[in-house]
């Protein structure tokens, strides 16, 4: 889903060091030591013991708070969430297809799973899930280039998608959207796309200003004034292979703005699920934009109590009683954290143990 809270944030843009290479990893796989495989594992267990002792408290609290939920909102909730990340894996599908890779959903599911785990549970999760999301698209086929322009388009592409979202929330609460971030937004990714048409058009354009700061940096370092300026061209040309039309583009910035909508629903969903009492659409819609701008702003893996209080305090001030917006806010956790997040560790070592094996 999601490089931005909850897994979305933007990503680091990593640009492989063999910028010669127009393909996936042909190089023999390296073998991890057993050593350190266990200690890797044994690391991601205290982490998660660690994590689950400080929270124990806060949890408690919060679980006396739920009741048994209504099955069919229940059911509801969780089909929302996990066709939220089906919506993202989808954003992401669409901007390999603009380069010409045609990868199944099933892959892109599966990676949008693993990374949104990475991201939500280890600290500095957004570099681990960028780096990992790197090795899959080179593994799907993706040059050095093309890997790291989707990983920094999709990340562009979500967090507009939120603002489009909290916009809407304003607009319907009768209230005044940021028309200048979104706008903002959308000036920065129609800038990306045609700089990059740009350059992959007359890749020449690109030589001056690069020659201008490898020749400061290798002077820094005592190298050739020119030494890098290769790979630059390289990388550069890899771009030619990206081109994003307006249907491809204008699709994965739907299924952006779906990623955060359905997103948006599961709360509402699980608010019918633990009240029978009337419930506004556009209060939740603007409680659950709150939580995650709040999210946006927290080193807490997962923004775990950040988020959640910041989604009640916007529930109740939306009028929800205390009780029942704690209820739903802990059962959108547990679907949208606690189920995404276990199945998103499970796809991580499935994606593992197969490419030992291959």
């Amino acid at each position: 889903m999601r490089d931005f809270v909850p897994g979305r944030a933007v990503p680091t843009v990593i640009i492989e060091r063999n910028l010669d290479d127009d393909g996936p990893d042909t190089a023999a796989p390296r073998r991890t030591r057993p050593w350190l495989r266990h200690t890797m594992v044994t690391a991601i267990v205290v982490l998660f013991a660690v994590e689950l002792v400080l929270g124990w408290p806060s949890l408690v609290s919060a679980m006396s708070q739920l009741r048994a939920p209504h099955a069919g909102w229940l059911a509801a909730a969780l089909a929302a969430e996990l066709i939220a990340m089906g919506a993202y894996a989808r954003m992401q599908q669409s901007l390999l297809l603009s380069a010409g890779l045609r990868v199944p959903v099933h892959r892109n599911l599966a990676l949008a799973y693993a990374a949104h785990s990475l991201n939500e549970t280890l600290p500095g999760g957004p570099a681990f899930s960028a780096k990992f999301n790197y090795q899959q698209l080179r593994r799907f086929g993706a040059t050095p280039a093309v890997a790291s322009w989707c990983i920094a388009l999709s990340g562009i592409l979500s967090t507009t998608a939120l603002a489009v979202v909290t916009a809407a929330g304003a607009v319907a609460s009768d209230g005044d959207p940021q028309w200048f971030s979104i706008a903002g937004l959308v000036a920065v990714i129609a800038l990306i796309v045609i700089g990059i048409r740009q350059v992959t058009r007359r890749p020449e354009i690109v030589d001056a200003p690069a020659g201008a700061v490898l020749a400061r940096v290798n002077r820094l370092r005592g190298r050739p004034a020119g030494q890098g300026l290769d790979h630059v061209r390289a990388f550069v040309g890899q771009l030619g292979s990206a081109r994003l039309t307006a249907g491809r583009g204008a699709m994965a910035a739907v299924f952006a703005v779906l990623n955060w909508g359905l997103d948006a629903a599961c709360l509402w969903m699980c608010l019918h699920a633990v009240t029978d009492q009337p419930v506004s659409a556009t209060q939740v819609l603007l409680a659950f934009c709150a939580g995650m701008a709040a999210g946006t702003v927290t080193l807490v893996p997962g923004g775990l109590g950040i988020i959640d209080n910041a989604l009640i305090l916007g529930l109740v001030a939306g009028g929800t009683s205390m009780a029942t917006a704690i209820a739903a806010v802990v059962l959108y956790r547990i679907i949208s954290f606690g189920f995404i997040i276990g199945a998103g560790w499970i796809t991580w070592l499935v994606m593992r143990r197969r490419q030992r094996d291959s």
